[in-house]
């Protein structure tokens, strides 16, 4: 059980989630990895925290029994307003280096070269997609807030798509180009 999150709501929650326990478990935990790769892509500092406060009111929706028709999608929604209030300092948790007894690191060379690198492979394996591709997964990713929904909606109506297709194919070239850029900051660093 998550900090903030009652035994009745928690349990509340994972009945939602699947009526065999064992299942809905699972799905929590699922749901919960989701959340912190969320919140990495993101980078998030407290991805763990985040993502236990978007359960915490995914929980208190259902207890207060909003329905909810996509849990994963609500799970996203919820999230990304975690996200917002994060960066605006809305009840964002910030520890002290003190607290946390951690000796300040100055950013290294290595650090700098290593995001140099990673921009640089990403740009590698976005020029070897085809164009309408590469225009595609720019284009989703694209802008912020209201002009970033509006944006993909126009993304909807010029591809003929519904939202939850564009938003998969979207996620799915995403994970392609995270693996090519994985394979070629490794190889980079082997040359």
């Amino acid at each position: 059980m998550r900090a903030g999150l009652t035994a009745d709501r928690f349990s509340r929650l994972l009945g939602y989630l699947d009526a065999d326990r064992e299942q809905a478990g699972e799905k929590y935990e699922e749901l919960r990895r989701m959340l912190i790769r969320f919140f990495e892509w993101r980078g998030a500092s407290f991805r763990e925290e985040h993502a236990d406060e978007t359960l915490n009111r995914l929980a208190k929706k259902i207890e207060e029994g909003v329905a909810i028709n996509n849990v994963g999608s609500y799970c996203h929604e919820i999230a990304r307003l975690v996200f917002l209030e994060g960066l605006k300092g809305i009840d964002y948790k910030r520890t002290s280096l003190e607290e946390m007894n951690i000796e300040p690191v100055a950013r290294t060379c290595d650090q700098a070269e290593e995001k140099e690198l990673r921009l640089s492979c990403l740009d590698d394996c976005l020029g070897a997609l085809p164009d309408d591709t590469r225009e595609l997964i720019v284009d989703y990713y694209r802008d912020a807030g209201r002009d970033r929904i509006r944006h993909r909606q126009g993304l909807v109506e010029r591809l003929h798509l519904n939202r939850e297709a564009l938003a998969n194919r979207a996620q799915r070239l995403r994970a392609k180009l995270e693996q090519c850029v994985k394979r070629c900051v490794a190889k980079k660093k082997t040359i």
